[in-house]
């Protein structure tokens, strides 16, 4: 059975950095596409970020663009998110996903999920 967990949050002053990691099992990981999503309290999942199975071409939502940092390493089968930089809007809970062909930016296109790892901002 696939499964997805997250690791690496915790609480930072805002302009820190912190960097998630996310362990795959149950499933071939260099077949999946693999992304970021995060949740804030009273909003709707977002899309972070996404790399493609090979580690050569990543897409970002603009608010993180040039501050995050996504990667993955398929003999580890661990994907990563460095996160520089942070703001207090950054806080949520964070979720890694993977994913088939297709779009990358919604969550009814990736697969399997994540628990979640809490990242909170502080200013």
């Amino acid at each position: 059975q696939a499964q997805l967990v997250e690791s690496g949050g915790g609480l930072v002053q805002a302009g820190g950095s912190l960097r998630l990691s996310c362990a795959a099992s149950g499933l071939t990981f260099s077949s999946y596409a693999m992304g970021w999503f995060r949740q804030a309290p009273g909003k709707e999942r977002e899309f972070v970020a996404t790399v493609n199975r090979s580690d050569r071409i990543t897409y970002y939502r603009d608010s993180v663009k040039g501050r995050f940092t996504i990667s993955r390493d398929n003999a580890k089968k661990t994907v990563y998110l460095q996160m520089n930089s942070l703001k207090p809007e950054d806080t949520a809970v964070y979720y890694c996903a993977a994913r088939g062909d297709g779009g990358h930016s919604l969550p009814y296109e990736y697969d399997y999920w994540g628990q979640g790892t809490q990242v909170t901002v502080s200013s």
